[in-house]
């Protein structure tokens, strides 16, 4: 997977770049409709913090980890500076030795990049050639439900490569941060198992990407691992408050993820009807596989409406509009397309 941008050595292309959009077609920020992140449009509403949180250094015994332990239904859960921090993390901890790694293509670069990174053997790996690679391996990545393609795994096939990895010291690290909104797909409750790691954030589902908050959720050894080599005061003290009112309010989770699963089918009717049947997605994103993504893009773009392009292959990912003007605005400019 791969965006038009070329990518440095130390910072691979992410969506959600505004202010660059911005400055290169002359359209100020405020006028934008950003769809390139899939992040909820509509996200948890953080209340006032108060004074005394910004005063003091973080601490590990807030509460944090049993609440988000109870969300995810996880034996433990290591706070992290968003799923990215334990993404560059992982290598070293897992392994001292170069591994081979599989890592699911097109998905969220950083994770084979972490890994290649690392000096491990890294092969991309198309969804069917899984099952016949999975002998060669010793660590498996994926991202479920996929990011950008939507694609997903049930849980009983991805545990059934966990136990065939597990049973030669290999690993399985699962990726879940667009899952929160069909929390039965997740592993979460799997998480103690040997060999297995799955990856949580607050960006997506709660709309919380500047708050930097993921979770580790593996075996207790692995994280105690993983939080030395981390050091203390991962997540800041203010984030690490919202994150645990987010997770303990079950009323907002509820009621979003109805609103959602309303808005994906919206979304994927509107890109067909516009000549963009998405080839996948999730409740919180389509994925439009073209060969005409550049100039659609672009299109866009001189609209004020950032989509996420994607080279190889080439394709869009829609997020979702926020509220009712906005659907109007793609709508308009999607029909003015054709």
């Amino acid at each position: 997977m791969s965006d038009v941008s070329t990518a440095t050595e130390c910072a691979l292309p992410h969506g959600g770049r505004l202010r660059a959009a911005a400055a290169r077609y002359g359209i100020a920020l405020a006028d934008w409709l950003d769809l390139s992140t899939g992040i909820n449009p509509c996200p948890w509403a953080v209340p006032p913090i108060p004074h005394s949180v910004w005063r003091r250094l973080p601490e590990d015994e807030d509460g944090l980890s049993e609440t988000a332990q109870q969300y995810y239904g996880a034996a433990c859960a290591l706070p992290v500076a968003g799923s990215q921090a334990a993404i560059r993390m992982l290598p070293a901890v897992c392994a001292d030795q170069p591994l081979r790694v599989g890592v699911l293509n097109p998905m969220y670069a950083e994770h084979a990049y972490a890994w290649r990174h690392a000096g491990h053997e890294v092969s991309a790996l198309a969804p069917h050639a899984i099952e016949a690679a999975l002998h060669t391996l010793d660590v498996l990545v994926v991202v479920n439900p996929n990011n950008p393609t939507g694609a997903e795994f049930t849980p009983e096939t991805l545990l059934d490569w966990h136990a065939r990895l597990v049973a030669r010291n290999g690993w399985l690290i699962v990726d879940e941060a667009f899952v929160d909104v069909t929390p039965a797909s997740s592993l979460a409750r799997f998480s103690h198992r040997a060999g297995l790691i799955v990856l949580r954030s607050l960006g997506k589902f709660f709309g919380l990407a500047g708050a930097r908050v993921g979770f580790v959720l593996a075996e207790k050894s692995l994280l105690d691992r993983l939080a030395n080599r981390l050091g203390p005061w991962t997540v800041a003290g203010p984030a690490r408050l919202a994150a645990m009112q987010a997770l303990a309010d079950r009323s907002w989770q509820d009621a979003a993820r109805q609103r959602l699963l309303r808005s994906a089918p919206r979304l994927a009717e509107l890109l067909a009807r516009c000549d963009l049947p998405p080839s996948g997605g999730s409740a919180l994103f389509q994925w439009v596989q073209t060969p005409r993504a550049a100039h659609i893009h672009e299109y866009l773009a001189r609209h004020g409406i950032l989509t996420r392009l994607f080279a190889t292959p080439p394709g869009l990912r829609f997020g979702l509009p926020g509220d009712e003007a906005q659907w109007q605005r793609l709508a308009l400019a999607l029909g003015a397309l054709r």
